[in-house]
Parts: structure tokens; sequence; C-alpha cells
């Protein structure tokens, strides 16, 4: 872009951490539709909360109402919300938060482009790992039958596809782990490596 400079500001993600009295992160959660992710995102949020921790959580239902409330659910609109997504998500960590992402995030290239917005180490993919017949069995919001039934169309696993992370940071399997259990993993991630006390 032209006539566009970046200015650096006086406060540095460094100064906004050590106020904070801890590191801030992306926790940035992939899955199918129903596998749990805005469940476990809303539970580790909570439970970082109560210790001191400063956080916000973005949820891919939320943020359609208004950020990307003009986008649709075709491929390019879906690329479009995850590029969107991965910019403010940057912008928190910035803020020195922990920033919880849950997002279907469906497309590989999609989660390496946010993964290359970050330093080193600051981007935790999170792999909700729950089989898509699981995912129809929950069907919590009723997407999956309405799917199958050609209501909603470029519906994620039914009309297209999912790529599961090769190699994610935490991998949570939700017919091993209840959603508890998911979030203390998660939260023991952060602590052994240092990102909270």
């Amino acid at each position: 872009m032209t006539n566009i400079v970046w200015h650096q500001h006086a406060i540095t993600k460094g100064d906004r951490q050590k106020l904070n009295g801890h590191g801030s992160c992306c926790l940035w959660f992939t899955g199918l539709s129903g596998s749990g992710k805005s469940t476990i995102a809303s539970i580790v949020e909570q439970k970082l909360h109560n210790e001191d921790v400063s956080t916000y959580l973005l949820d891919g239902d939320n943020v359609r109402h208004g950020l990307c409330g003009d986008l649709g659910f075709d491929e390019k609109d879906r690329v479009e919300n995850i590029r969107r997504v991965s910019e403010l998500s940057k912008l928190f960590v910035d803020a020195g938060l922990v920033t919880i992402a849950a997002f279907i995030s469906p497309f590989k290239s999609d989660r390496e482009i946010a993964r290359q917005l970050y330093e080193s180490g600051e981007f935790i993919e999170v792999y909700i790992e729950t089989s898509l017949d699981e995912c129809e069995k929950r069907d919590p919001k009723g997407l999956y039958q309405k799917a199958r039934s050609g209501e909603i169309p470029n519906f994620t696993g039914i009309d297209s596809p999912y790529e599961a992370p090769g190699a994610p940071e935490i991998t949570v399997n939700t017919t091993e782990l209840t959603p508890e259990q998911a979030a203390d993993l998660i939260i023991g991630y952060l602590r052994d490596n240092e990102y909270i006390k």
C-alpha cells in the first residue's frame, strides 16, 4: 500500500505483558461444527479469568454478527473471515492478552497464514478432534440435519472439506476427555510453557 506508514507506539507488547503479569498468545481452536470448540474455549477462558489472567474469547458465530457480518459461507468468504479474525487476534495478543479464537477454520492454508502473523510461539493451534459421526450425533444447533437435507450449502464436513491439522501444538480428543479435562490440558500447556504462572 502506498502512503501508509506503520506507526511505532511508545508502549510495547512487552510493557503490556509486564503490566498484566503474564505472557500473551493466541489459542487457535479448530475443529468441525459440534466438536466442542466453543464449550471448551469458554471453560478455558473462565478458568484463566479465575487465575487473574487477562483474556479475550473470539467465537465464530459472534464475530459473524459484526466484524464479518457481510460475509457468506462460500470458500472465498470463509478465507476472508479467517483473515480478518487472524489480524484481530494478533492485535489482542499485542495488547498482552491470552486470546482464544474458536473457529472451524477448515483450510490448512488459512491457519498457516494466520500462524505467520505471530512471533514464534505466540500461535498455539488447538485441534478439537471429534469425528464427523460424533459431531452429527451431537448436532447441538441442528445444522448437520439441515446440511444433509440441502438447506445449508457449503457446510464443512458434508459438502465442503475440513483439513485436519498435521502437527498442532495441542490435540484434544473429545471422546476421551470431558470439556473440563480438555480445558485443564490446555491450561497445563500454557503453564508448562510459561505463558502463565
